[in-house]
C-alpha cells in the first residue's frame, strides 16, 4: 500500500490485488457495502494519518478507481459537510466506485509519446487521450475499447516506451492539463509524422 498526499483535504492510496489478498477482500467486494471494507479503509485512513498527517476527523468521502491488472487507486477526500454530527469514535464513510477501467501510462518525455504513437499506429490502434501532469506525460486508454492486436502485446508495445501509472483518471482529469482529448495517437501521428 502506497500513500500520498493531494492536497490538505485529499489522499491517494494505491493498493495492489495482492495487499487486498492479504486483507481477505477480492476486488468485488470492495463494490459491496461488507464490514471488512469499511474496516479495511479505516486502516488506510488510520495509517494516512501516522504517516501523512491526515486527520480525518468528521465525515470522509472514499472513491475507488479499478486499475485492470494493477490494483486500485483510493482518494479519500475530507467531507465539508458541518450539519451532519457523529460520534469521534466513528468515521463516516460514503464510498463510490469507478467502474471503468481506465489503463494509464506515464512517460518521461513527450518524444517517448511520439516514438509510442508511430508504433501503435502501425497497428491501427489511434485513440486515447494525453495528458501534462506533475511533470510527466500520460495516455490513457479505456480498457473496454477493442484493439486490432492482442491485449497484452498492447501492454507490451507500451511499456518499452512508458511506465504503468497509479495515478487515478479523476486527478489527470482535475489537476492535469489535457493535451489531446480523443483520438490521441492519431493526432500526435498527424501533427509529428
Amino acid at each position: 500500500m502506497r500513500l500520498e498526499r493531494l492536497s490538505y483535504d485529499k489522499i491517494k492510496i494505491f493498493l495492489t490485488f495482492e495487499d487486498l489478498h492479504e486483507r481477505g477482500i477480492s476486488k468485488e467486494e470492495i463494490l459491496m457495502d461488507v464490514p471488512k471494507v469499511h474496516d479495511l479503509f479505516r486502516d488506510m485512513i488510520s495509517e494516512a494519518s501516522v504517516e501523512l498527517g491526515f486527520e480525518a476527523d468528521g465525515p470522509v468521502i472514499v472513491e475507488v478507481f479499478s486499475l485492470p491488472s494493477q490494483g486500485m487507486v483510493v482518494i479519500v477526500t475530507k467531507s465539508d459537510d458541518l450539519e451532519e454530527t457523529f460520534d469521534d469514535s466513528f468515521m463516516e464513510l460514503q464510498v463510490s466506485v469507478d467502474l471503468n477501467e481506465i489503463l494509464i501510462f506515464s512517460f518521461e518525455t513527450f518524444e517517448d509519446v511520439i516514438q509510442l504513437s508511430k508504433t501503435l499506429n502501425r497497428s491501427n490502434i489511434q485513440s486515447g487521450e494525453l495528458y501534462f501532469y506533475k511533470g510527466a506525460y500520460y495516455l490513457s486508454f479505456d480498457e473496454d475499447e477493442e484493439w486490432p492486436l492482442d491485449f497484452e502485446d498492447f501492454i507490451s508495445i507500451i511499456l518499452e516506451y512508458g511506465d504503468s501509472s497509479t495515478v487515478a483518471p479523476l486527478i489527470l482529469q482535475e489537476y492535469g492539463k489535457t493535451i489531446i482529448e480523443r483520438n490521441a495517437i492519431k493526432k500526435i501521428i498527424n501533427y509529428f509524422s
